[in-house]
């Protein structure tokens, strides 16, 4: 056993556990936030997208040793009051069915706005790559990223429009 540093949600912790143990089972386990969920076990379902860095990672299969010291974001992590675009915009679409895949799904889309706020949708099939949705939900996936999409664009606008209104 070893004591891990990790900084998950911006919260930090101290965690006695073997430097081997994957990111997720620390996550969920011993910090107790439940979101993200183990699918496949070896990095090919993207059930447990987590954040690091910014970064989309599966945490099926990185253990905590080799994280310690970077910035780790989950599911619960990504707003307060779900209320991010994403997770709006996957409510509006009424994106999951049986919803196991969705934390992962939604991560994924979160990433991908930050680095591309208009993506296109090859650039959503790519980055959506990986991340299986058993119920096949994919077409519900793009049009909910697509109207995320839109609100982020729009965002800056809305807050210049206001800040000039108060001038």
């Amino acid at each position: 056993m070893a004591m891990i540093k990790l900084t998950i949600n911006n919260q930090p912790h101290s965690l006695d556990v073997d430097p081997d143990m994957p990111l997720l089972w620390a996550i969920r386990d011993v910090v107790g936030l439940t979101g993200t969920k183990f699918g496949c076990g070896i990095a090919q379902c993207g059930a447990c997208t987590v954040h690091l860095d910014g970064s989309p990672v599966r945490s099926c299969s990185l253990p905590v040793s080799a994280v310690a010291g970077q910035k780790i974001t989950t599911i619960e992590g990504i707003s307060k009051h779900v209320d991010h675009p994403v997770q709006k915009a996957w409510i509006e679409h009424q994106v999951p069915q049986c919803g196991y895949c969705q934390s992962g799904q939604i991560m994924s889309a979160v990433a991908l706005l930050k680095q591309n706020p208009k993506p296109t949708d090859a650039d959503i099939a790519a980055a959506m790559q990986g991340n299986i949705c058993r119920c096949g939900t994919y077409v519900r996936i793009r049009q909910a990223i697509h109207s995320a999409s839109a609100e982020i664009s729009a965002a800056p606008k809305v807050k210049n429009a206001s800040k000039l209104g108060k001038r």
